[in-house]
């Protein structure tokens, strides 16, 4: 008869263990009810044996464990002393970073017989079962460590809009942006309770306020391009980035929404939004060429980075592209198997949308002071800015707002009546290849001053012998005594030269102690007498 699975696995020796733990649980309740027969007088022989056959132990085992469990009053054995954890084992872990070896070899250092010791493996199976696997890796790691092995609660559904999540993620490939190869950014907003993602926006850079601001229009507007999702949201989750809380969250408080700062290390109080990343990443940035997390030849070489780089628009298009299929066509399980956009779509709630020329005010910062338009335009940061509306309004008073790092145009309003009057383009902006000879100058410059400093400090360098034994420290190489005064002189000379010294002068000495009779400067009645 071939034997089952359930048998095979009785034979198994690692399931040993569990299944003695299992018969003495039976054994003590079998026991257990025999007490309460013997207690109304009830129990016979018969019952022993049924008990001992149906465990699968001799008749006299259960007599003796009966007897036992009359005698101590329970039916549950008395455990046996056995070596635990204590917070002196808690402290040497930590002082050794969780090197379980270490501690023992430190015991049996303080123990004043070794006897007394628990042998290495003992000490391995006490700290894996006193020692949740949390606290072992913050006594390793720290607290950060420990974190991961922490449950995380999930929010209750709600409703769109209800929540949104926003984040920095940045790419991990290289692409060609104005002659550089680059890792792009990505700032996004995504909404918790449809897993849509609202609004993104890239930049070849690490991001800024800027960022977030096109981003955060990307995801209010539903047009054509930025819609069907859309509308305000009642609470944004951010963590602590100087530019997502930059502006005394201006741009967050005109839009009527609540802002939840959360606490440094803390990316599970914003998982929809780092789900997202870990999606975009696995899903998306591993296919394209030049990831920078591949997988590695050698130590320095990985699988495709010899390959051709993308540009920066064709990398912005593929991912317009992922987000777009991402919203429309992938489906969650977690969701009740939807797509985010049919998630979107099947909710009701009434999603609030501002007027399009309130994100004038609401999504650019403002200058302070009022300007005035004059026959060369609008004066802002030594630049003029024009634009053709500007007919017929010479001495007008104007407020100025903009989008920050996006000096090239400005929205204009008028200062009384706060009303639009339009946009105003920097009137003699430099050509793109001004621009570009002008950065060219910059680098090499740069280039000119690394060199002078990794000279500089290649001479500061010095090297000091090896040593086998404790004695103080030489200085290795040798250097002549014309050399060293060779190079004084040297310096002494760039000094002087520095200091605006003519060059071969020496200064006047004066030996102290000297009797010398030093001329006195003429007084102001001598010159007079003079002339």
């Amino acid at each position: 008869m071939p034997r089952t699975s359930t048998d095979a696995s009785s034979d198994d020796p690692e399931h040993a263990p569990r299944r003695r733990r299992e018969k003495k649980k039976l054994l003590a309740a079998a026991v257990r009810s025999l007490m309460e027969l013997r207690q109304r007088s009830d129990m016979t022989s018969a019952d022993v044996k049924t008990v001992a056959r149906t465990l699968g132990v001799h008749e006299r085992t259960v007599w003796r464990r009966l007897e036992k469990a009359q005698a101590l009053g329970t039916a549950d054995l008395p455990e046996r002393p056995r070596f635990t954890i204590t917070e002196e084992i808690r402290i040497k872990l930590a002082y050794h970073h969780g090197n379980i070896k270490a501690v023992h070899l430190e015991m049996l250092d303080e123990a004043a017989d070794a006897r007394d010791v628990p042998s290495l493996s003992t000490l391995h199976r006490t700290v894996k079962r006193d020692l949740p696997p949390g606290d072992l890796a913050g006594l390793r790691e720290g607290i950060p460590a420990s974190r991961a092995h922490d449950p995380h609660l999930r929010r209750p559904p709600t409703c769109r809009n209800e929540e949104w999540e926003g984040d920095h993620k940045q790419v991990p490939i290289l692409v060609w942006a104005d002659g550089r190869l680059v890792k792009p950014w990505v700032t996004w907003f995504c909404d918790c309770h449809t897993g849509m993602t609202m609004g993104w926006a890239v930049t070849p850079h690490y991001p800024h306020r800027a960022s977030i601001l096109a981003a955060l229009r990307a995801c209010i507007l539903t047009d054509e391009v930025h819609g069907p999702a859309g509308g305000l949201p009642r609470r944004i989750r951010i963590d602590r980035g100087r530019d997502f809380l930059s502006g005394r969250y201006r741009s967050y408080g005109l839009l009527q929404c609540q802002v939840d700062v959360l606490p440094p290390y803390t990316p599970h109080r914003k998982g929809s939004i780092e789900n997202l990343n870990r999606a975009a990443t696995s899903m998306f940035f591993s296919t394209l060429p030049r990831y920078t997390k591949a997988q590695k030849l050698d130590t320095k070489r990985r699988v495709g980075d010899k390959d051709p780089a993308l540009s920066f628009e064709a990398f912005v298009d593929l991912f317009a592209k992922w987000v777009r299929t991402r919203n429309a066509e992938h489906r969650m399980q977690g969701y009740g198997d939807v797509t985010p956009l049919e998630s979107w779509l099947s909710d009701d709630t009434a999603a609030a949308r501002p007027p399009l020329e309130d994100l004038h005010v609401f999504l650019l910062e403002e200058e302070r002071s009022t300007r005035i338009i004059h026959g060369h335009g609008i004066r802002w940061q030594n630049r003029d800015y024009v634009g053709a509306w500007m007919t017929g309004r010479t001495g007008t008073q104007v407020r100025i707002r903009y989008q920050p790092h996006h000096p090239r145009a400005i929205e204009v309003f008028d200062a009384h009546t706060d009303q639009h009057l339009g946009t105003a383009h920097l009137a003699d902006e430099a050509s793109e290849d001004e621009i570009r000879a002008v950065y060219e100058a910059r680098d090499e410059r740069v280039r000119r001053l690394r060199r002078d400093l990794a000279d500089a400090k290649r001479r500061r360098r010095r090297r000091f012998q090896a040593v086998t034994q404790a004695e103080p420290a030489r200085t290795a190489g040798t250097m002549t005594r014309a050399q060293a005064a060779a190079e004084l002189a040297s310096t002494r000379r760039s000094r002087a030269k520095d200091d605006g010294v003519p060059a071969g002068y020496m200064p006047r000495r004066v030996t102290p102690g000297a009797r010398w009779a030093m001329p006195a400067p003429a007084s102001t009645e001598e010159n007079s007498t003079a002339r």
